[in-house]
C-alpha cells in the first residue's frame, strides 16, 4: 500500500531545509535523494545548501517518494503571495503558451481546477489514452522470426537446419504480423505502468487501474529519448502525439531511487524567465492583430553579431520584435525578476542598446512584472552619446505590468499597454 501523500509548497528561490523528528516531511533521505538526482544530472532546478536545497528561477513539481514539492512563482519580493492565486497564474500561464492544450476533443472532460502540474499532466494523459481505447488502438505491421508449426512467410534455411533438423514438423521463419504491438504503444504502456507507481492524486487511482486492465500489454522496453527521436506520426497515427508528448516528458524526467526503492524522483520544471517571454510573445501576438491587421510580432528573431577565427558565428536574438505600418520596428526584452528602484541591470541596458542598433528599432523596452498597482509602470531612460559628453537621441523603457488574476484579461492589459506604449 502506497504511503500517504505529503505536500511542500514554496516559491521560487526559497530554501528547503531538512526537517528533525519521525514526521518531518522533509528528511535526510529525501535530501539524499535530490543531492543524488543534483549530482547525476546536473540539474539547473535548484542549487545544494547545508542541510538543504535552495530554488532557483524554474518553476513546477518535484516529486521524491511520495513528498511532492511545489515550486510556485512569484514577482513580488515583499509580499507573500496567495498559494492558490498563484498556482491558478501558473497553469494559466502554461495553458497559454500550449503547455496544457486542452481543446482536443479527447481533452473535453479535463477537469479545470487548481492542482499541481503533476497532477494535470498525468490526467491529461490519462483522458488522452482512454480517448485512444475507445477509438481504437491503432495497428502495424511488424516483422517477426520464429518457429512455427506452419509454414507462413520466409523460411530462414540456416536457421530451420540448425533448429529443427530432428523437428521436421517446425519450421524457421521470418513473417509478417499486423497487431498493436508497436513502438507507439508500447511507450504508452510504459507510462501507464509509471504514473499508476508515482500517482498521489486518489481521485486518479481507478482510472489508472482501469487502462491498466483495458490497454494490451506490451514487451518490456528500455526508454531513451533516441526512443522518440524514431518515432514518426501520419494519418493513422496523429491521434497519438499529445499522448505521446506527455509520455516522452515524464518517462525522460524520472529518475528511479536503485538503492531502496522509495525515494524515486520525478522533476517536471521550467524556465520561469522563458515561461514569462513566450507569454509575453502570445498575448501580443493574439491581441495586437486584433488592433491592427499590419502588425506583425515575431519571437526570436536572431543576426549575425560576432565571427571568431576559427569558430561558429555568435548572434544575437531579442526576445520579441514588432513591426508595424511596415516602416516602424520596436523590440521588447523580457525579465522576470523583481526590478529594483525601476533600474534595469547594467547588462539588461548594454543588451538593449545593441538591439537599438543592430535592429535599427524605433523604440526599445524592458518588460518586467509589476505588482501593487493596476497601471502599468512605465519609465525611460536615455543613453549618452559616443560623441560627445551629452545626451544622445537613443532611449530605452522600462515597464512593469501588472500580475492580474485572471488570464485572458492579463493578455489583452498586456497587448493594451504594449500598444500605448508603442503608438506614444
Amino acid at each position: 500500500m502506497k504511503s500517504k501523500r505529503k505536500n511542500i509548497v514554496l516559491f521560487e528561490h526559497e530554501k528547503l531545509k531538512v526537517e528533525q523528528g519521525e514526521n518531518a516531511l522533509f528528511n535526510e533521505q529525501k535530501l539524499e535523494a535530490l543531492q543524488k538526482f543534483y549530482g547525476s544530472s546536473a540539474v539547473p532546478y535548484f542549487s545544494l545548501i547545508h542541510k538543504g536545497v535552495q530554488f532557483n528561477n524554474y518553476v513546477g513539481v518535484i516529486q521524491v517518494g511520495n513528498l511532492v514539492i511545489e515550486v510556485l512563482p512569484k514577482a513580488d519580493k515583499a509580499n507573500k503571495a496567495d498559494v492558490g492565486e498563484w498556482r491558478e497564474r501558473l497553469i494559466g500561464m502554461m495553458r497559454a503558451v500550449n503547455h496544457f492544450d486542452i481543446k482536443a476533443t479527447s481533452q473535453s472532460d479535463l477537469r479545470v481546477r487548481p492542482n499541481t502540474i503533476l497532477d494535470l499532466y498525468i490526467e491529461m494523459f490519462v483522458s488522452e489514452v482512454e480517448y485512444l481505447l475507445r477509438t481504437g488502438l491503432v495497428k502495424q505491421y511488424r516483422e517477426q522470426t520464429g518457429n512455427q508449426t506452419a509454414l507462413k512467410g520466409n523460411i530462414l534455411f540456416n536457421k530451420n537446419i540448425q533448429e529443427n533438423l530432428i523437428h521436421k514438423e517446425r519450421f524457421h521463419v521470418r513473417h509478417t504480423i499486423y497487431d498493436r504491438v508497436h513502438i507507439l504503444n508500447t511507450v504508452l504502456y510504459k507510462t501507464i505502468l509509471l504514473i499508476k507507481e508515482i500517482n498521489t492524486d486518489v481521485s486518479l487511482t481507478s482510472r489508472i487501474n482501469t487502462l491498466l486492465l483495458d490497454f494490451p500489454k506490451m514487451p518490456n522496453m528500455k526508454i531513451t529519448p533516441c526512443t522518440f527521436e524514431r518515432i514518426t506520426f501520419n494519418r493513422k497515427t496523429e491521434g497519438y502525439r499529445k499522448a505521446v508528448g506527455i509520455a516522452k516528458l515524464l518517462l525522460l524526467q524520472y529518475h528511479p531511487d536503485l538503492v531502496t526503492g522509495t525515494n524515486h524522483v520525478l522533476a517536471l520544471m521550467f524556465d520561469m524567465n522563458l515561461l514569462w517571454e513566450q507569454f509575453i510573445y502570445v498575448s501580443l501576438r493574439k491581441q495586437l492583430r486584433i488592433v491592427n491587421d499590419d502588425i506583425s510580432v515575431r519571437s526570436q528573431l536572431s543576426k549575425k553579431f560576432w565571427k571568431p577565427e576559427p569558430g561558429k558565428i555568435v548572434k544575437i536574438r531579442p526576445d520579441i520584435v514588432i513591426r508595424a505600418d511596415m516602416d516602424k520596428q520596436y523590440v521588447l526584452d523580457t525579465k522576470w525578476k523583481c526590478l529594483e528602484d525601476a533600474s534595469p541591470s547594467t547588462n539588461d541596458l548594454r543588451q538593449m542598446y545593441v538591439y537599438y542598433d543592430y535592429f535599427q528599432a524605433d523604440k526599445i523596452t524592458l518588460i518586467y512584472p509589476g505588482t501593487g498597482t493596476a497601471n502599468p509602470i512605465v519609465s525611460k531612460g536615455t543613453y549618452y552619446s559616443q560623441e560627445n559628453e551629452g545626451l544622445s537621441e537613443k532611449e530605452c523603457s522600462v515597464m512593469s505590468i501588472m500580475v492580474e488574476k485572471n488570464i485572458k484579461e492579463w493578455q489583452a492589459s498586456i497587448a493594451y499597454q504594449i500598444y500605448n506604449w508603442m503608438d506614444g
